[in-house]
């Protein structure tokens, strides 16, 4: 009989979907997270015979996300993912956690404190996850995703090769539009908190932080005139690091959202340019990772992230 080797064991409850208002006021505030968790740990047994002394049940970790939101609230999607790697770090028989969680925006309506409107397309994204025990290293992502973004002008697209198989006509005027989803990585400096400072944002304002990132990504994809849609990520990329001093790295991926003119002649039209069809598919698909020059690479803060 092969020998077989049982590996990367982790388990936990995925999208927990958890709204906090926080009432301390009249003016009230309103946290919409979808969480999920995962514990890596000793849990071999529970596949290998179905015995299940080591494992903490997926509800169990629900349950946790819901108490904790209660006792120590949320101020950032970042936070309160540390929050739940600290109870889950002290928990026996778990070595390393991953947490995720996106957060969905509102917007208070003008007309009291308490009613609120969904707004924007994008979403906010943050992971955690730990190795170790209550002593062991933390590592810290924040994000967005569905960023989705256009410009009519300033953008072409030439001087690429051509073969056989080539149809595409050069431009040196195009619509550019994309979806942006972003990651980016704090800084291993911040990244390994003590208890303490996993109970606390003091050493980093992560909504702070993820205002400069976003409002830097948006502006640079606004001001740079486009080459390529290589071109503009790296501006978008370099803008985020230089407006954020506690992020160190950045992937960003972005899909070419294709706007094709539409030939009008048939019915006797020009098109200068005016009337195009947005394909959604096929689409072409760009991505890169920018690291601050003399930062540390962590691949381990990565594990699981898309």
């Amino acid at each position: 009989m092969a020998d077989h080797v049982l590996s990367d064991l982790q388990h936990g409850k995925a999208e927990c979907r958890v709204v906090k208002v926080d009432r301390a006021s009249e003016v009230h505030v309103l946290h919409d997270l979808n969480v999920t968790t995962q514990l890596r740990g000793d849990f071999a047994t529970a596949y290998t015979e179905g015995d299940n002394t080591h494992v903490h049940a997926t509800d169990t970790q629900k349950n946790s996300v819901y108490a904790l939101a209660r006792e120590h609230g949320i101020t950032s999607p970042e936070a309160f993912l540390l929050v739940l790697a600290e109870h889950w770090a002290a928990q026996p028989w778990v070595t390393g956690t991953w947490f995720a969680a996106e957060q969905f925006t509102w917007e208070r309506l003008a007309a009291n404190g308490h009613s609120f409107v969904r707004s924007g397309q994008d979403t906010r994204t943050a992971w955690v996850q730990t190795y170790g025990s209550v002593d062991g290293e933390a590592f810290v992502l924040g994000g967005l995703k569905d960023l989705v973004v256009l410009k009519s002008t300033g953008s072409e697209f030439h001087g690429f090769p051509r073969d056989r198989f080539t149809t595409l006509a050069e431009t040196d005027d195009r619509i550019l539009a994309t979806s942006v989803s972003a990651t980016w990585r704090y800084g291993s400096r911040q990244a390994r908190p003590s208890q303490e400072q996993a109970r606390s944002t003091e050493d980093i304002d992560f909504d702070a932080a993820y205002d400069a990132v976003r409002a830097a990504l948006l502006d640079a994809f606004a001001t740079t005139h486009s080459l390529a849609l290589q071109q503009t990520i790296h501006a978008m990329a370099t803008a985020a690091l230089d407006a954020c001093a506690d992020i160190d790295e950045i992937r960003i991926e972005c899909p070419n959202k294709h706007h094709f003119l539409v030939d009008l002649a048939p019915f006797g039209l020009d098109n200068p340019g005016e009337v195009f069809f947005a394909a959604d598919r096929p689409y072409g698909l760009i991505s890169a990772t920018v690291t601050r020059s003399g930062a540390e690479a962590e691949p381990r803060a990565w594990v699981g992230v898309g």
